[in-house]
């Protein structure tokens, strides 16, 4: 059974759908450790509701980047992290810290990739007047938003959109996309050719 473990910066509202689907038995896996970019994260309490290994950590704290991957890749390891999943993790990965899980990283980002990668995608988006928008979970490479894409799910976008409301349509496809990455991860369904990801049946 794999361990499943978690980085977060924000609410942690991806972080919680996962470890429910854990917990309910949708996903078989063991639950690893969360990681925490700040220790004010609302994900914090939400791991803390169900039981959820946690450890708050701060870049500030930690002397930035360095230190806090430092202190990471130390405790993931130690927590026997089979598979690390990005869950609104607002920091750009190191190649070195990259490396050291090389194709166990996973990221669900707020668009059709490659279509507006970095921030602020939903209000790009609405800004080039797309007709349709979504979300893409991919595995994470050095790049911003650039590793083999797993699975897509989309969502139309309407004229009378905000950011606000095209960010909470697509977040709720993004809850789904990433417990269906997870489980296919999990069940060893995946295989990888160059930037193509195949789903065995």
């Amino acid at each position: 059974m794999k361990k499943i473990s978690f980085l977060a910066s924000g609410r942690g509202s991806n972080f919680f759908a996962v470890a429910q689907a854990m917990q309910n038995g949708l996903i078989v896996a063991a639950p690893g450790l969360l990681i925490t970019s700040n220790k004010e994260a609302g994900a914090i309490g939400l791991a803390q509701q169900i039981g959820f290994p946690v450890l708050p950590l701060s870049w500030k704290e930690e002397n930035d980047r360095d230190g806090f991957e430092a202190r990471a890749i130390d405790a993931l390891d130690k927590a026997g992290t089979d598979l690390l999943v990005c869950a609104g993790y607002m920091k750009i990965l190191s190649p070195a810290f990259v490396d050291h899980f090389k194709l166990r990283v996973i990221n669900i980002h707020p668009s059709l990739l490659p279509s507006f990668p970095g921030i602020h995608s939903q209000k790009q988006a609405l800004d080039y007047g797309v007709k349709v928008s979504g979300c893409t979970v991919h595995f994470v490479d050095s790049g911003v938003d650039t590793g083999p894409i797993i699975l897509q799910r989309q969502v139309p976008v309407y004229t009378s959109d905000t950011e606000e409301s095209l960010s909470n349509r697509i977040l709720e496809q993004e809850h789904l996309a990433l417990i269906e990455a997870v489980q296919l991860i999990c069940d060893d369904r995946l295989s990888i050719r160059g930037r193509l990801v195949f789903i065995q049946a």
